[in-house]
């Protein structure tokens, strides 16, 4: 996601031509899914939707995964959004929004906003929104995204300063439309805790396309229209949307290929895609390929890790180092995911501004793929005594059923040559969530789909002091070059800043990067409005049949 209007001036003029050009580049097919010319109307029937991807929590301060910020999406108001079939941000709920000072970010919220219950929508639910999602700080929440925030100030009942610790943020706007943005209603959720599902749905404290009209968790969701919704985005055209949650993706595969639902959207294994593509019933869309696979290291509790009782920060280095020697990422693309994801050979997706390929430089056999003889030096030179124990956690439901034959590849890999034991783990992905950040797991798989379209969301996420992945990385020279390259108006300086960031992380590998794989969504032939584009949000408003 790029930036607003002519309002924005040079520093969101620069970020704006990065994200342009993230949309061009990054698209593996369609932007636009199949809207077309469809214009849709308020008449557009029920939409019955399918999916396996979980949710964590509704409450914005307690969840940062994508089954969650789907519903999210749909029920809460932004500051700032991205129109159908763009990447670009610009004011939903607020009338502009603009830099007064390099540090002050002003916006100026729409008169007469109310949530659904009836309570005003002002700017005291806005600085609310903030501070209280900074003080909670939930580990499974998007709080790091605030890090730039000193301070939020509310002059009158439709104005909001934020007040920003480093001058000319070029990504501020961008967050303001991710997951650290949706604005809640102060009057329903908890000052100083996530607030549980059945309190914010019985609180009615919804502002956006929908309001939920029931709601059973990770089983049903029905979504009705919210009248009184003044965004950007414009009415939903269809009557309301259900989305059933399934157990498996076998499951949701015989309910799209049936006529049962009308969209099926994450996940469906690469073989089930390309057996729908023959049911003359329904129809693969694609978007741009944004979302990254990759493993976690845990830096505390990874084999000698800082935690560890033979912890040796050198051992656990080279552990990490003979791993990604090893690793194929071409093997497990064709033969699991059918071609449907690539190799990835860097931190920021290619196709994004910046991106680079260390990794195929600096590890395997330097063109991508593995090497046996320099993981073994890698071993030796550091003292490790082979064969290391590696106990690698995944998850099967929320990135689809084919995570467990894409893990048993990766542990047939790292095993070759006698170098590792690999004990591989499975967990269901609520539980997963809190494990991961509680120093359950040495090691673990993980997804992303960007919150905005910069190829600083490939970064500050992961490898700023106090991270999304609470995996104990902490290179203050790498921290130092984000909040740099995060301030720089010069685009050409910013991209080469992007660029020995993702130098410095490949020596140090606290994640691993594997593949990078492009939005599907299956829908019946008589569905319009799908779009799948470079925001990386799946819109259930524009949907019609």
């Amino acid at each position: 996601m790029s930036m607003q209007t002519s309002r924005r001036g040079r520093l969101l003029a620069t970020v704006g031509a990065l994200g342009i050009s993230a949309l061009v580049l990054a698209g593996c097919a369609s932007s636009t899914g199949d809207k077309g010319g469809d214009s849709g109307s308020a008449s557009g029937g029920t939409i019955k939707a399918g999916t396996t991807d979980k949710i964590t929590s509704l409450d914005p301060a307690g969840s940062y995964d994508n089954g969650s910020f789907v519903v999210m999406n749909q029920v809460y108001p932004f500051l700032m959004n991205s129109k159908y079939g763009t990447a670009e941000v610009s004011p939903d709920i607020a009338e502009s929004a603009e830099f007064t000072t390099p540090t002050d970010y002003t916006v100026k919220l729409k008169s007469g906003l109310k949530f659904a219950n009836g309570h005003d929508l002002t700017s005291s639910d806005v600085k609310y929104t903030f501070d209280r999602m900074v003080k909670i700080n939930d580990p499974n929440g998007p709080a790091a995204l605030l890090g730039n925030l000193a301070s939020v100030e509310t002059p009158d009942e439709t104005t909001v300063v934020f007040k920003l610790k480093n001058g000319n943020d070029q990504i501020w706007p961008l967050i303001l439309s991710s997951p650290a943005g949706p604005i809640i209603d102060e009057e329903v959720f908890a000052a100083d805790k996530v607030t549980p599902d059945d309190e914010i749905v019985k609180g009615e404290a919804f502002a956006g396309q929908y309001t939920i009209d029931s709601f059973k968790f990770n089983e049903l969701i029905s979504y009705k229209p919210n009248p009184d919704y003044k965004g950007s985005l414009g009415a939903a055209e269809n009557k309301g949307v259900q989305v059933t949650y399934y157990a498996d993706a076998s499951n949701l595969k015989l309910a799209i290929g049936n006529g049962d639902i009308d969209v099926a959207f994450r996940s469906l294994s690469a073989t089930d895609t390309e057996d729908l593509s023959k049911n003359d019933k329904v129809k693969i869309v694609d978007g741009p390929g944004g979302e990254i696979r990759y493993i976690v290291f845990n830096i505390d509790t990874m084999p000698f890790g800082a935690k560890a009782a033979d912890a040796d920060p050198a051992k656990s280095l080279a552990v990490r180092q003979a791993m990604a020697d090893l690793i194929d990422r071409a093997a497990v693309a064709k033969d699991v995911y059918k071609d449907t994801y690539t190799p990835l050979y860097s931190f920021v997706a290619e196709g994004m501004p910046g991106a680079t390929t260390p990794l195929k430089d600096m590890y395997g056999d330097g063109n991508g793929g593995p090497d046996v003889d320099k993981a073994t030096k890698a071993l030796a030179d550091a003292g490790v005594q082979t064969p290391v124990t590696l106990n690698l956690q995944y998850n099967g439901d929320h990135y689809g059923p084919s995570s467990g034959d894409e893990y048993a590849a990766y542990k047939t890999q790292l095993e070759k040559g006698g170098l590792f034991k690999v004990n591989l783990q499975q967990t269901e992905w609520v539980q997963y969530q809190k494990d991961r950040t509680a120093d359950v797991y040495p090691m673990y798989q993980l997804g992303w789909f960007p919150d905005y379209s910069d190829s600083d969301n490939y970064l500050s996420p992961f490898f700023l002091k106090e991270n999304f992945l609470a995996n104990h990385y902490d290179n203050p020279a790498v921290n130092d070059l984000i909040v740099k390259e995060q301030t720089e108006t010069d685009s050409a300086k910013r991209l080469d800043e992007i660029g020995q960031i993702q130098d410095m992380v490949a020596k140090d590998l606290s994640t691993l990067p594997l593949l990078q794989g492009k939005q599907v969504a299956v829908v019946g032939k008589d569905v319009k409005g799908t779009t799948l584009d470079a925001s990386f949000k799946f819109r259930y408003a524009p949907l019609t049949k």
